[in-house]
This record gives structure tokens, C-alpha cells and sequence, in this order.
């Protein structure tokens, strides 16, 4: 192998996601990429000749995570960048979510993400030199009613990816948090299925809401979504810099979350409640018309 040709280790890489437009694009540029998913056959459309390796990781599993990073650094000698792209959509009202879903959420959300972390770092840390990419969420900065459990999933994530930045600075490896706004992907069609939303219990207290609920797993994929593709570029373009910064936010969306953040914190509230329960004051205001 080129001794500057880059290892790159990404997880979450089915079909149609982000994942897999991540690998395609690192693949364009010339890396080694180890694209990963639980099942082998949910990659079946990644293809980019020699320049891609599939391997099977839930990276729910500590024992899984360590066999693949091992058997990459058993084949390459290195790994140096890793891009922490796998999580799950957990869209519900906070009070009616299930504990084990929740749970599920930051298995995949979080603790993978540190399970990777701890991994992967010692092997960059040995060369002095490496990149951790966290692909995170607008939503860690202001959550959305009926995605709190997903929010704060990504707010922890954005806590951690900071902590990881200064103490991965004296290893010279470098993080990048993504702080991804609505891009064209698969995501939500992918898990809509096995989200409880619309199955809420019988004396659910937003059971009224159910339509906005319904609508919010489809809020990243509207006119404004970035294509997957072009988000891929200019991650894959950050990533691969001598010295990557440490965060960046794209896709569609993020302008309005950047003035947000400068409004105060009661207000964007309000305006978020109203926002995500329009169809249902639509719907009441129809019935009582």
C-alpha cells in the first residue's frame, strides 16, 4: 500500500444512507475503505472495485468492534481515519417511548460511538496521527417536540466529540464533529417501519399529535435536503486535510439553526412547538370548520 494512501473505516453503510456516500466518495479519493454494516447484504450496492471492503459490525457489540479493528489493522497497519456515521431515528413523544427503545437509541447513538472511540485511538495514537469524524445532528443543539430521545442522543454525542477533541490533542489526532442538517438519504424510509409512532398507546397524552409525530420522520428529506452525494464531498474533503477543523455543519437546515441559536432559548421553543404541530391545529381547525 502507498504510504499515503488513507485507511478509512466507516460504520452505518447501507444502501441509500450517508454511510455509503461517504464510502463512495473516500473510495473516489483514492483511500482503502472498510465499509461496515450489520448485514453484508444491506451493502449490496456499494461498489468501487479494489478500493472498498465490506465487513460485517453492530457496533452495539464491544467484541465485533474489536475483531473488525483488528482485523484492519491485521491487513493495513493502520487506520487512519474512522468515521462514527451508524445510529438509529427515535422519533416519539418523550412519555410514551419505551424504555428499551430508548436504551436501543443510546446503544447506537452513543455508547458505540465511545466503544469505537476506545478502539480505534490507541492505534492512532501509537503513530501520532489519525482522524475521528462523528457525524452528529442539528438537532443536538435545538431538539425538535417528538424527537427528544434522538436529540439528546446527539447532544451527548456533541458533548463527548468536544472532550475528545482536547484530549486527543497531545496524540496529535485530530476530531471532527458533522453537524448534519436535512440530507437526501434513505434513513428515514429505512426505519420508519420499526418506529412505535404509530402505535401509541390508547392513553397516550399526545395521541391527538399523531400526525406532526408521523411528519417529523420525514422532516430531513423536503426541498431543502442537501443530496447525499454533495454532503459526502465536503466531509470526505474536510476529513482528508492536513489539519481537519473541528466542526463542521452542512446540509439543509443549518442556516435557520445557526440565527436560532442567537434567539433566546424560550422563544425558539415556542416557535418549534408551533412549527412541528401545525397539521394537527390544520386537521382540528377542519373539523370544526
Amino acid at each position: 500500500m502507498s504510504a499515503d494512501r488513507k485507511v478509512v473505516l466507516v460504520t452505518g453503510c447501507s444502501d441509500g444512507g450517508i454511510g455509503s456516500a461517504l464510502c463512495a466518495e473516500y473510495a473516489a479519493q483514492g483511500c482503502k475503505v472498510y465499509a461496515t454494516a450489520r448485514k453484508m447484504e444491506a451493502m449490496d450496492g456499494l461498489k468501487h472495485g479494489t478500493n472498498v471492503a465490506k465487513l460485517v459490525l453492530d457496533v452495539t457489540k464491544e467484541k465485533n468492534v474489536r475483531d473488525v479493528v483488528d482485523t484492519i489493522i491485521s491487513k493495513e497497519g493502520q487506520i487512519d481515519v474512522l468515521v462514527n456515521n451508524a445510529g438509529v431515528l427515535c422519533v416519539g413523544p418523550v412519555t410514551d417511548v419505551p424504555l428499551s427503545v430508548v436504551k436501543d437509541a443510546y446503544d447506537a447513538n452513543v455508547f458505540s460511538v465511545i466503544n469505537m472511540c476506545q478502539a480505534v485511538i490507541p492505534h492512532m495514537a501509537e503513530r501520532k496521527r489519525g482522524t475521528i469524524v462523528q457525524i452528529s445532528s442539528i438537532g443536538a443543539y435545538i431538539p425538535t417536540p417528538w424527537a427528544g430521545i434522538y436529540g439528546s442522543t446527539k447532544a451527548a454525542l456533541r458533548s463527548i466529540s468536544d472532550v475528545l477533541y482536547m484530549e486527543c490533542t497531545p496524540l496529535n489526532v485530530s476530531v471532527l464533529t458533522v453537524t448534519t442538517g436535512a440530507v437526501r438519504s434513505n434513513l428515514s424510509k429505512n426505519q420508519a417501519a420499526s418506529l412505535p409512532v404509530d402505535n401509541l398507546p390508547e392513553d397516550s397524552l399526545s395521541k391527538r399529535f399523531l400526525p406532526d409525530i408521523l411528519a417529523r420522520i420525514y422532516m430531513s428529506q423536503g426541498a431543502d435536503s442537501m443530496p447525499a452525494e454533495e454532503y459526502a464531498r465536503r466531509v470526505v474533503g474536510a476529513s482528508l486535510q492536513a489539519k481537519p477543523p473541528r466542526e463542521m455543519m452542512i446540509g439543509g437546515k443549518t442556516l435557520l439553526y445557526r440565527v436560532l441559536e442567537w434567539i433566546p432559548r424560550t422563544i425558539t421553543l415556542r416557535l418549534f412547538w408551533r412549527y412541528f404541530t401545525q397539521k394537527t391545529r390544520e386537521e382540528e381547525e377542519l373539523r370544526q370548520a
